[in-house]
Protein backbone atom coordinates (compact mmCIF):
# COMPACT_ATOMS: atom_id res chain seq x y z
CA UNK A 1 0.00 0.00 0.00
CA UNK A 2 1.47 3.10 -0.81
CA UNK A 3 0.17 6.68 1.19
CA UNK A 4 -1.80 9.23 -1.01
CA UNK A 5 -2.60 12.73 -0.18
CA UNK A 6 -5.92 14.32 -1.15
CA UNK A 7 -4.58 17.02 -3.60
CA UNK A 8 -8.30 18.20 -4.25
CA UNK A 9 -11.82 18.05 -6.23
CA UNK A 10 -11.41 19.64 -9.82
CA UNK A 11 -13.69 19.58 -12.08
CA UNK A 12 -12.69 17.86 -15.84
CA UNK A 13 -13.32 20.27 -18.85
CA UNK A 14 -15.17 19.92 -21.41
CA UNK A 15 -17.39 17.07 -19.29
CA UNK A 16 -17.70 18.85 -16.27
CA UNK A 17 -17.17 15.69 -14.12
CA UNK A 18 -15.88 16.53 -10.87
CA UNK A 19 -12.88 14.22 -9.89
CA UNK A 20 -11.32 13.44 -6.88
CA UNK A 21 -7.27 14.00 -7.16
CA UNK A 22 -4.85 11.98 -4.40
CA UNK A 23 -0.82 12.10 -4.78
CA UNK A 24 1.76 9.86 -4.07
CA UNK A 25 3.01 11.05 -0.62
CA UNK A 26 6.93 10.33 -1.24
CA UNK A 27 8.25 8.31 -4.29
CA UNK A 28 7.65 8.85 -7.49
CA UNK A 29 4.09 11.31 -6.62
CA UNK A 30 1.86 9.57 -9.04
CA UNK A 31 -1.19 11.10 -8.89
CA UNK A 32 -4.19 9.05 -9.47
CA UNK A 33 -7.81 10.84 -10.57
CA UNK A 34 -11.22 8.96 -10.25
CA UNK A 35 -14.22 10.12 -11.38
CA UNK A 36 -16.83 10.56 -8.90
CA UNK A 37 -20.33 11.93 -8.37
CA UNK A 38 -21.54 15.79 -8.22
CA UNK A 39 -22.49 15.21 -4.55
CA UNK A 40 -19.72 13.17 -3.16
CA UNK A 41 -17.39 16.34 -4.97
CA UNK A 42 -19.63 18.73 -2.49
CA UNK A 43 -18.86 16.07 0.31
CA UNK A 44 -15.13 16.32 0.05
CA UNK A 45 -14.72 19.64 -0.82
CA UNK A 46 -17.16 20.46 2.11
CA UNK A 47 -14.87 18.92 4.28
CA UNK A 48 -11.60 20.30 2.54
CA UNK A 49 -12.88 23.68 3.25
CA UNK A 50 -14.91 22.81 6.85
CA UNK A 51 -18.02 24.00 5.86
CA UNK A 52 -20.69 23.51 8.63
CA UNK A 53 -23.42 22.89 7.63
CA UNK A 54 -26.58 23.15 9.88
CA UNK A 55 -27.68 19.82 10.05
CA UNK A 56 -25.13 16.61 9.52
CA UNK A 57 -24.45 15.54 5.79
CA UNK A 58 -24.15 11.80 5.16
CA UNK A 59 -20.47 11.49 5.87
CA UNK A 60 -20.89 13.89 9.06
CA UNK A 61 -23.47 11.47 10.37
CA UNK A 62 -21.41 8.50 9.68
CA UNK A 63 -18.59 9.99 11.39
CA UNK A 64 -20.37 10.77 14.51
CA UNK A 65 -22.44 7.31 14.33
CA UNK A 66 -19.03 5.39 14.38
CA UNK A 67 -17.50 7.76 16.92
CA UNK A 68 -20.38 7.25 19.11
CA UNK A 69 -20.20 3.21 18.71
CA UNK A 70 -16.51 3.93 20.11
CA UNK A 71 -15.58 2.84 16.79
CA UNK A 72 -12.69 4.53 14.96
CA UNK A 73 -11.57 4.96 11.59
CA UNK A 74 -8.43 4.38 10.82
CA UNK A 75 -7.77 4.34 7.40
CA UNK A 76 -9.30 3.94 3.75
CA UNK A 77 -7.66 1.84 0.66
CA UNK A 78 -8.41 2.31 -3.36
CA UNK A 79 -7.97 -1.47 -3.41
CA UNK A 80 -9.04 -2.19 -7.30
CA UNK A 81 -9.97 -0.45 -10.46
CA UNK A 82 -11.83 -2.77 -12.27
CA UNK A 83 -14.11 -2.50 -15.67
CA UNK A 84 -13.34 1.12 -15.09
CA UNK A 85 -14.73 1.36 -11.67
CA UNK A 86 -12.56 1.73 -8.42
CA UNK A 87 -13.42 0.17 -5.62
CA UNK A 88 -12.21 1.04 -1.62
CA UNK A 89 -12.27 -0.41 2.01
CA UNK A 90 -12.49 1.17 5.13
CA UNK A 91 -10.72 -0.14 7.79
CA UNK A 92 -12.16 0.64 11.18
CA UNK A 93 -11.17 -0.81 14.70
CA UNK A 94 -13.63 -1.66 17.37
CA UNK A 95 -13.82 -2.84 20.45
CA UNK A 96 -14.57 -6.88 18.68
CA UNK A 97 -11.60 -5.96 16.67
CA UNK A 98 -10.82 -5.04 13.31
CA UNK A 99 -13.37 -4.72 10.55
CA UNK A 100 -13.00 -4.09 6.85
CA UNK A 101 -16.01 -2.33 4.84
CA UNK A 102 -16.43 -1.86 0.85
CA UNK A 103 -17.08 1.53 0.08
CA UNK A 104 -17.17 3.78 -3.07
CA UNK A 105 -13.56 5.23 -3.00
CA UNK A 106 -15.31 8.92 -3.01
CA UNK A 107 -17.62 8.12 0.29
CA UNK A 108 -14.23 6.45 1.79
CA UNK A 109 -12.32 10.08 0.60
CA UNK A 110 -15.03 11.99 2.51
CA UNK A 111 -15.14 9.73 5.45
CA UNK A 112 -11.62 10.03 5.74
CA UNK A 113 -11.23 13.48 5.43
CA UNK A 114 -13.56 13.90 8.22
CA UNK A 115 -12.30 11.74 10.46
CA UNK A 116 -8.77 13.08 10.01
CA UNK A 117 -7.08 9.29 8.66
CA UNK A 118 -4.86 8.75 6.25
CA UNK A 119 -5.88 7.56 2.85
CA UNK A 120 -3.90 4.80 0.79
CA UNK A 121 -3.94 3.06 -2.40
CA UNK A 122 -2.76 -0.45 -3.43
CA UNK A 123 0.71 -0.28 -5.76
CA UNK A 124 -1.25 -2.51 -8.34
CA UNK A 125 -4.42 0.61 -8.52
CA UNK A 126 -1.19 3.56 -9.00
CA UNK A 127 0.73 1.18 -11.71
CA UNK A 128 -2.69 0.47 -13.48
CA UNK A 129 -4.50 4.16 -13.41
CA UNK A 130 -1.53 6.47 -11.95
CA UNK A 131 0.73 8.96 -14.11
CA UNK A 132 3.36 11.04 -12.86
CA UNK A 133 2.74 15.02 -13.10
CA UNK A 134 5.57 17.43 -13.20
CA UNK A 135 3.32 20.48 -12.95
CA UNK A 136 4.99 23.36 -14.50
CA UNK A 137 3.75 27.24 -13.79
CA UNK A 138 0.95 27.06 -16.69
CA UNK A 139 -0.26 23.93 -14.44
CA UNK A 140 -0.46 25.63 -11.54
CA UNK A 141 -2.05 28.76 -12.74
CA UNK A 142 -4.80 26.51 -14.49
CA UNK A 143 -5.38 24.49 -11.08
CA UNK A 144 -5.60 27.54 -9.14
CA UNK A 145 -8.50 28.68 -11.57
CA UNK A 146 -10.32 25.47 -11.48
CA UNK A 147 -10.20 25.68 -8.10
CA UNK A 148 -10.91 28.74 -7.72
CA UNK A 149 -14.31 27.80 -10.31
CA UNK A 150 -15.00 25.19 -7.31
CA UNK A 151 -14.93 26.84 -4.73
CA UNK A 152 -17.48 29.62 -6.18
CA UNK A 153 -19.50 26.32 -7.51
CA UNK A 154 -19.50 25.62 -3.30
CA UNK A 155 -20.53 28.96 -2.43
CA UNK A 156 -23.49 29.16 -4.49
CA UNK A 157 -24.97 25.38 -3.39
CA UNK A 158 -26.54 24.20 0.03
CA UNK A 159 -27.40 21.13 1.52
CA UNK A 160 -30.99 21.73 0.75
CA UNK A 161 -29.76 21.10 -2.90
CA UNK A 162 -29.32 17.46 -2.64
CA UNK A 163 -32.75 17.14 -0.36
CA UNK A 164 -35.24 14.73 -1.96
Amino acid sequence: MVEMDLVGVRVEFPSNTPIALLREREGARRVLPIFIGGPEATAIAFALEEVVTPRPMTHDLMRDLLDDLGVSVESVVVTELRDRTFYAEIELHAADGVHRVSSRPSDAIALAVRAGTPIYAEEAVLDQAGFEAEPDEDDREEEAEVVEQFREFIDSVSPEDFAG
